[in-house]
């Protein structure tokens, strides 16, 4: 498995994790009993993308010997900033740490994922599902990772690589800054589910992954899956 990003959705891989955060491989390996990679990998406009990412699929190719599972969850955006007041940089953060990212890692594990037959598994959002205030560029890398996902599903399921999109909805530590930095946003777009309580990362958004990712849901394919506690309901 290689997942890019540092949040804290957390699926038990099938042989090992490659993790964008050296700081997280001592807990990981404690906690899961897992073996991880960590690998600084910076997805930005500035870079030569193709091969940070190809760095970090080589490493994991050498250390695990196969790829089963990808999943790109990293995203950074300057959500709270209105479309009318976006910058361009402001743009490109969103584009490059999400849509940018999951292409490139798409493109680079593909021909392992053929070889194993494996799954990709891309995190979108809300934001982009129900268009939330203070949330344009974000919104529009996400819906770009949706809409490519759809593509993979389409083009990859000769191969018997599945693609499918998860829209989670998850009490986390970079949830709660974005309520510290961007209250008036958070109020507008971050509500209570029916359900009465937020996600359990782990549990509640991580465990789903696993799932998405066994032979069990290996028909399934170019689905968008809401992990919102009853937010997500859409026709």
């Amino acid at each position: 498995m290689v997942q890019s990003g540092t949040g804290s959705q957390l699926p038990t891989p099938r042989r090992g994790l490659t993790w964008s955060s050296p700081a997280a491989q001592e807990e990981l390996e404690k906690e899961y009993g897992i073996r991880v990679l960590p690998v600084v990998a910076d997805i930005n406009a500035h870079a030569n993308n193709a091969a940070v990412v190809q760095n970090v699929v080589d490493q994991a190719i050498q250390k695990f010997g196969q790829l089963d599972v990808l999943i790109n969850n990293a995203q950074a955006s300057a959500s709270g900033v209105t479309l009318a007041d976006h910058t361009t940089d402001q743009f490109d953060l969103a584009i490059y740490s999400g849509l940018y990212a999951a292409f490139y890692y798409m493109q680079a594990c593909y021909p392992h994922l053929k070889k194993s037959q494996g799954s990709v598994i891309n995190f979108a959002s809300g934001a982009g599902l129900f268009g939330n205030y203070g949330q344009c560029a974000y919104a529009a890398a996400k819906e770009g990772i949706r809409g490519m996902s759809r593509v993979a599903a389409t083009e990859w399921a000769k191969d018997n690589v599945n693609a499918n999109v998860v829209c989670p909805l998850a009490w986390t530590a970079k949830l709660e800054q974005f309520k510290e930095a961007f209250p008036d946003a958070f109020k507008a777009n971050v509500h209570v589910p029916p359900m009465g309580h937020f996600g359990d990362a782990e549990k509640e958004i991580g465990r789903v992954c696993v799932q998405l990712a066994s032979p069990d849901f290996k028909y399934m394919t170019g689905e968008t899956i809401t992990l919102e506690g009853g937010l997500g309901q859409r026709p």
